[in-house]
């Protein structure tokens, strides 16, 4: 599947399949130390820190974070996920994005002056699938399952609004499948993924990493 259809698939729809965790803010980028202040004092090389639910006005809220830090002499080309997920549409754009600025993506969070672990869950995985090297150390986590949205629909019985789960259409999950196998990872994640029931996450395991190609636990 070429790029330009991947875009165009990615601005179909604003709707968030996945989990939407209750009361969890959108995405927000910092620039952080790596490797521990301690250890480098003001001379730590610095990385990107990115934290909360992805939107669709995340990808482009990150280019031009990085466009405003583009001085910055000591920014590395990496990316720390810590996410609950959000827009399967945003995430992909965003994994584009890491794709097409050469980023590496790293499921952690900034703690103390270094990196801790962290958690990058549902749509999030899409997103993380971009980075150019993708990496899950042992203590993060990395979690799937089915994408789904909660949709209020009235019955016109009682007229009454009641909350309506949806899944992904067989073409929808098709298209995402095929822009797992553009960032070079194994159908077999979406497959997986779309067995798992959406009030769960599979926690993807570091053998099937390595077989879904979908990155290692170090760098």
């Amino acid at each position: 599947m070429s790029l330009k259809k991947l875009l165009l698939f990615s601005t179909l729809s604003a709707l968030c399949f996945g989990l939407r965790p209750v009361g969890a803010s959108a995405m927000e980028f910092l620039i952080v130390p790596f490797g521990g202040a301690p250890n480098c004092g003001t001379n730590c090389p610095e990385v990107v820190s990115a934290v909360g639910e992805i939107t669709g006005d995340t990808p482009q809220q990150f280019f031009a974070f990085l466009k405003s830090h583009v001085q910055d002499g000591r920014l590395r080309s990496i990316v720390l996920l810590n996410s609950p997920g959000g827009s399967v549409a945003g995430s992909m754009r965003l994994g584009m994005m890491f794709r097409k600025t050469g980023v590496a993506s790293v499921v952690a969070s900034a703690a103390g002056g270094g990196v801790g672990p962290g958690g990058c869950y549902s749509a999030c995985v899409y997103a993380f699938m971009g980075g150019k090297k993708r990496v899950v150390p042992p203590l993060s986590r990395l979690g799937i399952h089915r994408m789904s949205f909660e949709e209020w629909e009235r019955d016109l019985s009682t007229l009454e609004y009641k909350e309506r789960r949806h899944y992904g259409t067989p073409e929808i999950v098709g298209q995402l499948s095929n822009y797992a196998n553009y960032m070079g990872i194994s159908r077999d994640l979406i497959a997986t993924a779309e067995t798992i029931s959406p009030d769960t996450f599979h926690i993807v395991s570091p053998e099937e990493m390595r077989r879904w190609r979908l990155g290692s636990t170090k760098f």
